[in-house]
């Protein structure tokens, strides 16, 4: 049986791209200061805006808008829809979408909780991975009032879904009566209290759920008083949506676990994943604008996951070829040397020391390819990426993107080399450089040759280029 918290989360993700009916912001039903210290990661969505901000917002205007309703209701129907492909549940209509999607008129909070350590038996035999079901920590407590039948029906809906019917009992938790539902997946539990509905994939954070609902937790440790969200809270004030992510100790995220012939921990020490502290941010919505406030906290010191950043431009290179009318601008900043030697120490941790000298073969087979050794080739590149649409109906013929470059001369030698006789045309215009790059072809449905190729420009400090595909007539 699928886990329902899972389930439930995957619904709501989904209507969140729906546009629904009039309702006044709501705060959430389990806020932050509510919430265990073993929260590890939440997402809290406080409810619709009313239909004046909707109208007055670019973003949520262009999802109301009635020529949209297909494309909108069809992703949404794909997402609500059984993943099995022989599932006999019949698809959802665009007005059971509609109908659905008014579940977000109210807020809700979906989370996860760190598993807590697990003890020896009293006898001192361990306790064995055959006989301890995997954790599932995910919660979701939704505000109902109003909703209580629309509720039901979509999870009488989910509960069709199922391959096989789960074995259905009532437990008491908390005080509370709750629905127990066990199948092959494991056991999650259900409640109708109040106002909320609960959900929960441990019998643990059910009850820890519950009792804080209630007030029966009260004063008592809480998430908010964590060194992590501490650290993060400028960024989680407030919001239509917002979410954290609190990054947990190796020792309880790794331990000795393997993922095939590797072990996990050397690989997350060798990254220094614990320099990352959180991520966290909210979305909110003024005016026209729709504001994305996000950020990855930690120590940002060399040696770090923080390397594949860069320090970043006030004013980014490629900003100068946006034109006033451009859809879309977004502009990133990497440090593609960090990234390099991150993933170097990661694998010089895969290898046991008698095969460290495969990293090194790596680096010496990359530095044939390219004519130079590889830290002078990622030398050319600045680290900017960015990207622009000029079209108002995101054509893709008109997306163009930009790669920082340092040296013109150096950067073109590069490219011969790498693309070797993959360059089909190369021509110049002043100081801009136009190379054509083909990567081959293939037979199209429509029984016709279709091949694609890179339309590239290089200038002094920046590579424009647009992907193209170009169809011939079959003989």
């Amino acid at each position: 049986m699928k886990a329902w918290t899972i389930r439930i989360s995957l619904v709501v993700a989904a209507l969140m791209a729906v546009c629904v009916a009039d309702v006044a912001r709501a705060q959430a039903p389990l806020e932050p200061a509510q919430m265990s210290p073993r929260t590890l990661f939440y997402l809290i969505w406080r409810g619709v805006p009313s239909p004046d901000a909707r109208k007055a917002n670019a973003l949520l205007a262009l999802w109301d808008d009635a020529d949209f309703a297909p494309v909108r209701s069809a992703m949404v129907a794909g997402m609500l829809g059984s993943s099995d492909e022989k599932s006999t549940q019949p698809k959802l209509t665009p007005e059971q979408v509609q109908e659905f999607a008014g579940l977000l008129e109210n807020s809700f909070t979906l989370g996860y909780w760190s598993e807590p350590t697990r003890r020896n038996l009293s006898n001192g035999a361990a306790v064995t991975e055959a006989k301890v079901p995997a954790w599932n920590g995910m919660f979701f407590v939704y505000d109902r009032t109003g909703k209580e039948m629309l509720l039901t029906k979509a999870v009488l809906r989910m509960r069709a879904e199922e391959k096989e019917a789960p074995r259905l009992s009532q437990v008491a938790i908390a005080g509370v009566q709750v629905l127990k539902a066990e199948g092959k997946g494991g056991a999650t539990y259900w409640a109708e209290h109040g106002k909320f509905a609960v959900s929960a994939g441990e019998k643990l954070v059910m009850e820890d759920l519950l009792s804080r609902l209630d007030g029966k937790i009260s004063g008592g440790a809480s998430l908010v008083q964590s060194a992590a969200y501490q650290e993060a809270q400028a960024n989680l004030s407030g919001g239509l949506l917002e979410f954290f992510l609190r990054i947990p100790d190796l020792k309880n995220l790794a331990n000795d676990s393997k993922a095939g012939m590797f072990q996990i921990r050397p690989l997350l020490d060798a990254a220094r994943l614990d320099a990352v502290h959180s991520i966290g941010g909210h979305v909110t919505f003024e005016g026209a604008k729709t504001h994305v406030q996000a950020a990855i906290l930690g120590e940002a010191v060399s040696g770090t996951l923080f390397d594949i950043w860069s320090t970043g431009q006030q004013s980014p290179a490629s900003l100068a070829f946006a034109p006033v009318n451009a859809v879309s601008y977004t502009s990133a900043q990497v440090n593609f040397q960090g990234i390099y030697d991150t993933l170097k120490r990661v694998a010089g941790a895969a290898f046991p020391q008698t095969h460290q000298g495969n990293v090194d073969l790596i680096d010496a087979m990359a530095q044939q390819k390219l004519g130079m050794p590889v830290a002078d080739a990622l030398g050319l590149l600045s680290g900017e990426f960015a990207s622009m649409q000029t079209s108002p109906s995101l054509d893709t013929a008109k997306q163009v993107y930009f790669f920082g470059i340092r040296k013109k001369p150096e950067t073109l030698k590069l490219m011969r080399t790498v693309f070797s006789d993959q360059i089909t045309s190369e021509r110049n215009e002043g100081d801009v450089t136009f190379v054509k790059i083909s990567l081959g072809g293939k037979k199209a449905s429509e029984g016709v040759a279709q091949w694609n190729f890179f339309n590239l420009a290089v200038t002094p400090d920046m590579i424009l280029e647009r992907v193209r595909w170009r169809r011939c007539a079959k003989r």
